[in-house]
């Protein structure tokens, strides 16, 4: 069996066609024979486990949609289903939304309703069906030239021009349209610098119109990947999981026609896949899907977020040693394994396993049968192909952009349960001297467990299994390396949300029906402000904020903002007010928060210049607080 597998595995390496896909990232060149020996070593591994397991394994159906749907669902998923159908009408909050978007990003949107619109008269639909034109066009009469795809949708960049589309003084946004060209050729940026200011797709346009288009693509083992990083933003970066819920449902709508719009520019298909629903395990360990996982989990440790069981996993690897040789390649005993599966399943939540037994590699295998055991993968089954497809694209740079996006995309429990793997597995890295894993030989470990999917059927994933391998290997590789900046919300959504937030405040203020309750709530405030006279904006000179921290002991503080004064200067300016009476917290347990205005709430970075970001929220309110778990 062990030397079928590698026939079979060999002649595929000869059938391999010219220019298979994964060539075209270059990533050939940092991908040497040994390595790919340990990715169909691996794969063996799984077939070997799986074949004791078999007679539970259930394929996932992925439905194959009809003409029409897959754009439907899109535009569902980025919330302008009421472009079409019978809500068609209702659609206020989608033009408030569409006049915040780039020109690539409109494109994406017309491109997709465009579809839908083909497909309804087909159908021969009843209710009324709008052309595509018409909804931007509507806009364009509501707000001057604002949206028709050759006028930039966006407030002016440049500083002499800091008025916004009514004419009225506002904060500045930038959000990548034509005007940025111009800004692009300003910047002066590295081939490593990643660029968050400006749409990434409005990003690739501009590099294929321009000259500068000679693609960077750099090859090479794990020093050779490209030293990416994040210019400093002086209003903070911004991370996931610092924003509040309102806000994170925008910025997922973005993230998916953003990364629309850079597969379509690029000439990638991008295709979210759809899952039939399958019987699946309600309770145990291996094999249940992760959101009954973790109310079974919450039940008994309130508030966790990532699995028991893989947070156990990872603690019992490494507890031994991370430097052990061949850590996460050499795997454990199959029938132990299997054995150790069964006994967890048993006796894990009554708390009488014993994990003393247990062998690190041994372990190890556990923790991938978990990852591999899910119903549907950790990376989902919606964007599984999309993951994959990042090897597509033409460089490094916007392969790095697409898994932002993508990483964006992923629902809560599958991001938080890979960003621990990914921790974990640098950690291991960190051991490399020892435990012979570089980056390179992690990957190519990993890469089958994240991205060869049980429940797509086996047929096609062993025909497409070689030309992926080096490819998803490479993803992986990407994943680990960058995964600190994976995390972060690119600073052109965030004021994408932001201009939406002011666009919408000003719709409802115009809105007659709100005029009325506007005035009592004025009223109401105004007596109620007579009543408590607390410090308020009218009482705080130009320059100054007012800061609130309800949770220290110094709860109130006008602080003058400079030049220089960042968000964790103020904090440290309020733990050194100490008083006896409150409960001391911890210069890491709390944050400055920036709260309403045009932002629903966002923690800030301690590096965060205040003034520039007073200049961007300036009816905001700052207050300090320990950061939701």
């Amino acid at each position: 069996r062990r030397s079928g597998q590698y026939t079979m595995n060999h002649d595929h390496s000869k059938k391999i066609p010219e220019g298979a896909s994964f060539d075209r990232s270059g990533s050939q060149d940092s991908l040497d024979e040994l390595s790919m020996d340990d990715y169909w070593k691996e794969v063996e591994n799984i077939h070997e486990t799986r074949g004791n397991n078999h007679e539970e394994r259930v394929a996932l159906l992925v439905k194959e949609p009809d003409e029409g749907e897959l754009e439907e669902e899109w535009l569902k998923e980025a919330g302008l289903s009421n472009l079409f159908g019978e809500s068609s009408g209702d659609s206020l909050e989608s033009m408030v939304f569409l006049s915040t978007l780039t020109r690539t990003q409109k494109a994406a949107v017309e491109k997709r309703v465009e579809t839908v619109t083909q497909t309804m008269r087909k159908r021969n639909k009843q209710h009324q069906i709008p052309d595509v034109r018409d909804i931007f066009r509507l806009q364009n009469d509501s707000k001057g030239k604002v949206c028709d795809g050759n006028e930039p949708s966006t407030v002016r960049t440049s500083e002499n021009k800091n008025e916004t589309h009514d004419g009225t003084k506002g904060p500045k946004f930038s959000l990548g349209t034509d005007e940025q060209k111009s800004l692009l050729e300003d910047m002066p940026s590295s081939d490593t610098d990643i660029n968050l200011e400006i749409s990434f797709a409005e990003q690739a346009a501009n590099l294929k119109d321009s000259s500068v288009g000679k693609m960077y693509k750099g090859g090479g083992g794990d020093t050779l990947l490209p030293n990416f990083r994040l210019p400093k933003d002086k209003t903070g970066t911004t991370k996931i999981g610092d924003l509040a819920p309102q806000d994170m449902k925008k910025v997922y709508s973005l993230a998916l026609i953003e990364l629309t719009a850079l597969y379509d520019i690029l000439g990638t298909e991008f295709k979210q896949q759809k899952a039939v629903k399958i019987k699946t395990k309600d309770s145990g360990l291996f094999g249940v899907p992760l959101s009954l996982l973790l109310e079974q989990d919450q039940k008994k440790v309130p508030g966790t977020k990532i699995p028991l069981i893989f947070q156990k996993l990872i603690a019992q690897i490494e507890e031994t040693t991370l430097e052990t040789e061949g850590l996460l390649r050499i795997p454990g005993v199959a029938t132990r394994v299997k054995g150790l599966c069964q006994e967890l399943e048993a006796k894990f939540y009554e708390g009488t396993f014993n994990w003393e037994n247990v062998k690190q590699h041994d372990a190890a295998s556990l923790l991938k049968l978990f990852i591999r055991e899910l119903p549907q993968p950790l990376l989902t089954v919606e964007y599984l192909k999309a993951f994959q497809d990042v090897q597509n694209l033409p460089t490094r740079k916007q392969q790095l952009q697409a898994l932002n996006l993508l990483v964006i995309l992923l629902p809560e429990a599958n991001r938080d349960t890979l960003k621990v793997l990914l921790e974990f597995l640098q950690r291991v890295i960190d051991h490399r001297d020892k435990n012979k894993m570089t980056l390179k030989n992690v990957a190519m470990v990993m890469a089958p467990n994240l991205f060869t999917f049980h429940g797509f059927g086996s047929k096609t994933i062993e025909q497409r299994e070689f030309v992926m391998a080096a490819g998803t290997a490479n993803v992986m590789r990407f994943m680990i390396q960058y995964q600190k900046l994976l995390w972060t919300i690119p600073k052109f959504i965030v004021n994408q949300v932001r201009k939406q937030n002011t666009e919408s405040q000003k719709k409802e203020k115009k809105d007659k029906a709100m005029k009325k309750l506007l005035k009592k709530m004025a009223y109401d405030r105004e007596k109620h402000e007579k009543q408590e006279k607390t410090p308020n904006d009218t009482d705080v000179p130009q320059g100054v904020i007012r800061v609130q921290a309800p949770h220290l002991s110094k709860v109130s503080m006008a602080i003058q903002l400079t030049e220089e004064l960042k968000a964790g200067d103020i904090v440290a300016r309020f733990l050194s007010q100490k008083s006896g009476n409150v409960q001391t917290l911890k210069k890491e347990e709390v944050f400055l928060y920036e709260i309403g205005g045009n932002i629903g709430e966002r923690c800030l970075d301690d590096d965060t210049y205040m003034k520039d970001l007073y200049q961007l929220n300036p009816n905001a309110e700052w207050v300090i607080k320990p950061k939701q778990s």
